[in-house]
């Protein structure tokens, strides 16, 4: 019997060159865009050899949009109030992209990656670009490559970036250091408002929204809202005279998202003309250099042939106690070149 290949086995898309690559993404091309992230966020080096140009080719042709940071806690309604106001941001007239991390399992290393399924209108829609991605374990619950990724959704054209985070640890600070404008989303109902939020993440948010402010919770959004508008008042003044905002939605009844957009639309419109947002991103650009560094190094160091061979026994005998960590990681670190 001839060997017949199986029906479900796909022919693998034939490789592009980086100049189609980035002409693809100039030109829209959906497909392309996504293949273009798939290669950036690629761990083989030959990947990220041709990721390295198409993002270089395209820098030039990013910057044109809004970036906007929202996170929050479990339960508050993200994917669900995203969608809502994707939609309420293409009426305006821009063209969305929306950067959504899905945590990774440290146990399975999988993620599951269904924002597109709680996004079916705006997943389908011929203005909208969704893109999960894993976390991959990294701490800031930004995927590695979430900036790279911005900057080409940039160059296909998308004039309002959304990144959505999986809300833990320091999640917050990593959004905030690649966006213009955070959007922190609250609920109401759930115990004492301010418990368990940091101060530094209020001070962070440009506004804070009470969602699901609907039915019998709508008194209780407002409550909240009084309490987070006098909790900003004790807060010192931002440096670029934006006063942080604070209201209440109801994503899934639509009410509330578009005083939201106006309030993103005024920070654009003045925050631009002060030149705040243009010194905010030279000054995050100085950052990502530093953590692309740190991120590179770490890498390498644990690829060390050296490193490998040693590490194992290093942390037998750091368990054991025979030696203490700071010993451990001093020897290791020597073995590095």
């Amino acid at each position: 019997m001839p060997d017949v290949q199986p029906s479900f086995q796909r022919k693998p898309k034939p490789r592009l060159s980086p100049s189609e690559y980035v002409e693809g993404i100039l030109s829209g091309n959906r497909t392309v865009l996504s293949r273009a992230i798939t290669l950036v966020e690629s761990q083989r080096p030959d990947h990220q050899a041709t990721a390295e140009e198409v993002v270089a080719a395209c820098m030039k042709h990013s910057g044109s949009s809004i970036r906007i940071g929202i996170t929050g806690v479990p339960g508050v309604g993200k994917s669900t109030f995203i969608e809502a106001f994707g939609l309420s941001l293409i009426e305006a007239g821009r063209r969305v992209a929306v950067l959504a991390i899905d945590p990774t399992s440290e146990k399975s290393k999988g993620s599951i990656l269904g924002d597109k399924t709680r996004m079916e209108k705006l997943s389908t829609h011929e203005r909208a670009f969704i893109r999960p991605s894993p976390s991959s374990g990294a701490l800031g619950g930004t995927a590695p490559k979430t900036r790279e990724a911005m900057l080409l959704c940039e160059a296909a054209g998308y004039n309002a970036i959304i990144v959505e985070t999986v809300g833990v640890g320091q999640s917050e600070i990593a959004v905030h250091s690649m966006t213009d404008f955070f959007l922190l989303l609250m609920l109401a109902g759930a115990g004492d408002e301010l418990q368990g939020i940091k101060r530094g993440i209020m001070e962070m948010a440009d506004l804070i929204a009470i969602n699901k402010a609907d039915g019998a919770n709508l008194v209780k959004a407002k409550l909240a809202q009084q309490e987070y508008e006098q909790a900003l008042h004790l807060f010192p003044p931002n440096p670029n005279g934006w006063r942080p905002k604070t209201l209440t939605c109801s994503a899934l009844m639509g009410d509330g998202i578009l005083e939201i957009r106006e309030v993103i639309f005024d920070f654009e419109k003045t925050m631009s003309e002060n030149g705040w947002i243009a010194r905010k991103r030279e000054a995050q650009a100085a950052y990502w250099l530093r953590q692309t560094v740190e991120h590179e190094l770490l890498s390498r160091f644990y690829a060390s042939e050296q490193v490998k061979a040693k590490l194992h026994e290093l942390e037998l005998a750091v368990r054991r106690g025979e030696i203490s960590p700071f010993r451990a990681a001093q020897s290791l670190l020597k073995l590095f070149p």
